[in-house]
């Protein structure tokens, strides 16, 4: 029997992403707690996310009788050793954007992607180095009126305006987006869920 797939994101671009592979799923968001204690790292910060918004969903499947693949991610903007998660306020994302222009940034995807009923579980996480151009004051205040930056690790998205303020990446650019599809395709194949 095919497993279904849910993804337990109500992130647009992540619904855009998996669509784009042309799988069948759901989505149910998690709600998951977000808080993280003493993480050793940041990818240890978006591994322990993801694999808390996967189990949170998966945990509904646990008995069922149609094999389900929950796919769980989250993703962070580390600038010299600080996570730098969503901006709080106007006044926040302007700060962020502040200290990340004209500097280069990691950014760390976690990906979990948990089969249920036999509760097999993957996790791993992908980091791009994101490079942005130099901004003023005046290039910050336009693009976060836009609002595009309120809902966004970092205060930025790279496939809306944001992508105007990068400069380049080294790495995956879907793990910027925040949902690295290779490694998703590799565990997926994993579950017998093969992308093509």
């Amino acid at each position: 029997m095919k497993p279904e797939i849910v993804l337990a994101s109500g992130s647009p671009r992540r619904k855009e992403l998996l669509g784009s592979l042309g799988l069948s799923f759901r989505v149910e968001t998690s709600h998951a707690d977000e808080t993280v204690q003493n993480p050793q790292s940041p990818a240890d910060f978006v591994e322990t996310l993801a694999q808390r918004k996967a189990k949170a969903i998966a945990e509904r499947y646990a008995e069922s009788s149609v094999p389900t693949v929950v796919i769980g991610a989250d993703t962070v903007v580390v600038l010299d050793g600080q996570i730098l998660g969503k901006p709080q306020s106007t006044d926040h994302a302007i700060r962020m954007l502040q200290q990340l222009q004209g500097r280069t940034h990691a950014v760390y995807t976690g990906l979990c992607v948990v089969r249920q009923p036999d509760g097999r579980t993957l996790c791993g996480h992908r980091r791009t180095a994101v490079t942005m151009r130099s901004l003023s004051d005046a290039d910050i205040r336009r693009y976060v009126a836009t609002k595009e930056p309120m809902d966004k690790a970092g205060a930025y998205a790279i496939q809306g305006f944001g992508a105007t303020l990068v400069r380049e990446i080294h790495g995956d650019y879907f793990t910027v987006v925040g949902l690295p599809l290779a490694l998703l395709s590799e565990y997926l194949n994993a579950f017998d869920v093969p992308v093509f």
